[in-house]
């Protein structure tokens, strides 16, 4: 029972149950856990059945009885076939709680049962988020984005969502990616000549550099890209400003690279600075998050607090309606609520009158049952040195027939040694002897036994302890039967043990005293309105 019990607590624990890690049984569940448990699962099975009753035990002992009453219809409601009622949560015993609670788990939807199986933590509730938002994505099939409805387009990633953009626009962007190869290539052929001096690069200079590189001309000449003549020409005919052009490009490039190189560390170290304040701020939202978040729990703590209070409250406040209501017949409704008083507490009486009527037969039959037991158990344990002594006589008479069988073997042998051709009659003469020895024996032993007091004890020793053998093993059969039946009292007590009944007659008594306090302070009300 107690790996039933531990794999119970785990399931109301996933279920939302607050259990304290000391309790390990369903034994050391009071009422207001049993309470808790119940509605928390019946929350989870039905939420609309679970959601209109209350996990708070209250102090009232009516409104008590009716959340029992609630309770129990709820869960016949979800298919308990046990007898179940208020005193199975008011007044519990192990096995009915332990039954309702495997009905219960048993109930709990597939989901919550593979959840109790994986890790807690909040690593572990992302994760199964972020695989249940992709379960969800990959069950939707996939369209083509002109075959999309708009509330479709909207969880697709917003480059599928693009629409095409114009022919101007395309044509600009174009541009601009054909300008940026093309600088690209200007830095990669300028290369270092020993006649460069340092001359600055300027607008014309950098036109002049892109006709050299891949245009024309000066004079309007436009050499063909592909020919022989073009490469003798260019090798062997080079002009001297498209040279002075190339040599003054160098130092500009070589100048243009460290400010860019310049220009990359200051942004480098502008976004380390923004990273850094960017992570400042993050750490102080989490923290202001981490506040809230705590400050949010407190008030709904303080809600649900609240929301006791007020149902507390609007009952007081309907018991007190109902007694305005009642005030302008005060003194009939007053003699009403006397009588029914009066009745209540009678049948109060009566309850606890009857209670008493079962109650001695129980505690006299307990209390016999007790003394029986330690009789009993006296009884078996003098048995039991008999039954040691008769084990060492048993050893003893072992020995003996272990000495008496080599004392057979051996006759055996020298029997097999013996001639075989003695006759029958023989062996019939000889046993005749035997025959004629054993009666003189027996005669000389009676005679013996008459005359010599020692002898005639050993016989009737003799003769006693054959009675005795037999009386042994009838008390070894009834210690075996005493045995069964101290067994079978045990079981008896272990299941009234369970039932908790004595703890159950102070729920009792201690909820009959408060019903009648409730009573006479009602009473003391309705005297003074």
């Amino acid at each position: 029972m107690e790996e039933v019990d531990r794999i119970l607590i785990h399931s109301l624990r996933q279920a939302g149950t607050d259990i304290d890690e000391d309790v390990q049984s369903v034994k050391q569940f009071t009422s207001e856990l049993i309470v808790e448990a119940v509605v928390k699962c019946l929350r989870v099975i039905d939420p609309a059945l679970g959601n209109g009753l209350s996990h708070l035990l209250p102090p009232g002992m009516s409104a008590r009885f009716r959340l029992g009453m609630s309770l129990a219809q709820a869960c016949q409601d979800v298919g308990f076939k046990g007898e179940i009622g208020y005193q199975t949560f008011l007044y519990s015993n192990e096995p009915e709680i332990r039954s309702l609670f495997m009905f219960l788990v048993e109930k709990l939807p597939r989901e919550s049962a593979d959840a109790s199986d994986q890790p807690a933590g909040k690593s572990a509730l992302l994760q199964r988020s972020i695989a249940a938002q992709i379960k969800a994505q990959l069950s939707v099939p996939w369209l083509p984005p002109s075959c999309r409805l708009p509330i479709h387009r909207k969880t697709q990633v917003p480059q599928h969502a693009y629409i095409l953009k114009s022919r101007a626009k395309y044509r600009s962007r174009k541009k601009a990616r054909l300008q940026k190869r093309v600088e690209e290539q200007l830095r990669a052929a300028a290369q270092p000549r020993p006649d460069t001096h340092g001359a600055t690069r300027s607008t014309s200079d950098l036109a002049e550099l892109l006709q050299s590189f891949g245009g024309a001309s000066t004079g309007g000449d436009v050499l063909t890209k592909g020919t022989r003549f073009t490469h003798t020409e260019k090798f062997t005919f080079t002009q001297v400003p498209q040279m002075a052009a190339a040599a003054s490009a160098l130092p500009s490039s070589h100048q243009s690279e460290e400010d860019l190189k310049a220009q990359q560390e200051a942004e480098l170290s502008a976004l380390q600075q923004q990273l850094q304040q960017l992570s400042v701020q993050m750490e102080e939202v989490g923290g202001d998050i981490r506040q809230l978040t705590v400050s949010i729990q407190q008030v709904s703590d303080e809600l649900q607090q609240k929301e006791v209070s007020n149902a507390e409250k609007e009952n007081s406040v309907k018991m007190k309606r109902q007694t305005i209501d009642l005030l302008p017949d005060a003194e009939n409704n007053l003699l009403k609520l006397q009588s029914l008083v009066e009745a209540s507490s009678k049948r109060v009486v009566h309850l606890a009158s009857q209670w008493e009527k079962h109650r001695v037969p129980l505690i006299d039959e307990h209390r016999r049952l007790k003394e029986l037991c330690s009789n009993r158990e006296s009884e078996s344990s003098r048995k039991l040195s008999e039954i040691k002594d008769l084990h060492d006589k048993i050893i003893q008479s072992a020995e003996e027939a272990k000495k008496k069988e080599s004392l057979q073997k051996q006759l055996q042998t020298e029997y097999e040694t013996l001639s075989k051709d003695v006759s029958r009659s023989a062996y019939t003469m000889r046993i005749l002897e035997i025959v004629g020895n054993i009666k003189k024996q027996k005669e000389e032993i009676t005679k013996d036994a008459k005359k010599d007091e020692s002898v005639r004890k050993s016989y009737k020793y003799l003769a006693a302890l054959h009675e005795n053998c037999t009386q042994l093993i009838q008390t070894i059969e009834d210690t075996g039967t005493i045995m069964r039946e101290i067994r079978d009292l045990e079981e008896q007590i272990e299941t009234e043990n369970g039932k908790r009944t004595v703890s159950n007659l102070e729920k009792i008594l201690e909820d009959y005293k408060a019903i009648r306090q409730e009573n006479s302070a009602l009473a003391a009300k309705i005297r003074e309105g």
